[in-house]
């Protein structure tokens, strides 16, 4: 359904991108994980044509994004980016229905509402549906603009970490909800930072370094602690969570607070 095929992004005189490849077909849960500046966002803002690449091409059910007008992009990829200001006195549910602009001709039909309905009762957040969204928290606001991805309908679905602003009740109610979109046929690609949430939630993951494809296959090929180490620099153990029956990576740390024996020479070389 999405293939990227040797894409190449350069800002300025400095290659983000590496000839990246990536592929996915619709019902997939898709992580993207690395460490910060290896092109995570970069990629799915050229996947959603935001970025145009300096090589490469990008193609939806075998069709150029090049050949695509941009409601006809709109109608096949949403995104979700980590970055979100609004500073109209727009509703919630406003916003929400700004989903639905590639489909609105003229004035939103009774199918449009329902579905923007659909969308907030999904992401929890119906009861704001007439609060302003800049008197909204930032963890509300990234529920508004899930639900008018959602309300979008695409056959895509991009999230720059989605739960960035999210406790940890809500970043497992979206993550839940975005997967079973993902069940129902929508292809989701999600950046994200947490390897154990990438672990449980992901179908296929893609691991970059400084623009390259270090790493991708199941998450049990890509969590490997050779991997991360060569990506992260950090030591890992790499076990299988009983409780979740997935993959969870621990950090190798000293223990905090550990107390340092010192002999009587150490003591009396101190006092000196």
């Amino acid at each position: 359904m999405l293939e990227v095929n040797g894409v190449i992004v350069k800002y300025g005189n400095r290659q983000i991108l590496n000839q990246v490849n990536l592929r996915a077909e619709k019902g997939k849960f898709v992580g993207i994980i690395g460490p910060n500046g290896s092109g995570k966002t970069t990629l799915v803002k050229t996947i959603n044509n935001i970025i145009k690449p300096n090589g490469g091409s990008i193609t939806v059910d075998g069709r150029s994004l090049d050949t695509m007008s941009s409601v006809e992009i709109a109608k096949n990829i949403a995104m979700v980016s980590q970055v979100i200001s609004i500073n109209f006195e727009f509703t919630v549910e406003d916003v929400v229905l700004m989903g639905r602009t590639p489909y609105i001709k003229g004035a939103e039909t009774h199918e449009d509402m329902e579905i923007v309905q659909d969308a907030m009762k999904k992401t929890k957040i119906i009861h704001l549906k007439d609060r302003f969204v800049t008197q909204l928290s930032g963890g509300e606001l990234q529920k508004v603009i899930i639900a008018r991805a959602l309300a979008q309908d695409p056959k895509i679905l991009l999230l720059d970490e989605p739960t960035s602003h999210l406790d940890i009740t809500n970043q497992i109610d979206i993550l839940n909800l975005v997967k079973d979109a993902s069940r129902k046929g929508m292809l989701v690609i999600a950046v994200m930072h947490d390897l154990n949430l990438a672990a449980y939630y992901c179908d296929k993951i893609y691991l970059l370094r400084d623009g390259d494809v270090i790493s991708s296959g199941t998450p049990d090929e890509v969590l490997t602690p050779s991997n991360i180490k060569t990506t992260y620099n950090i030591d890992v153990e790499v076990i299988n969570n009983q409780i979740t029956n997935s993959l969870y990576v621990i950090p190798r740390l000293e223990p905090l607070g550990k107390k340092t024996q010192l002999s009587q020479r150490d003591i009396m070389s101190t006092s000196a």
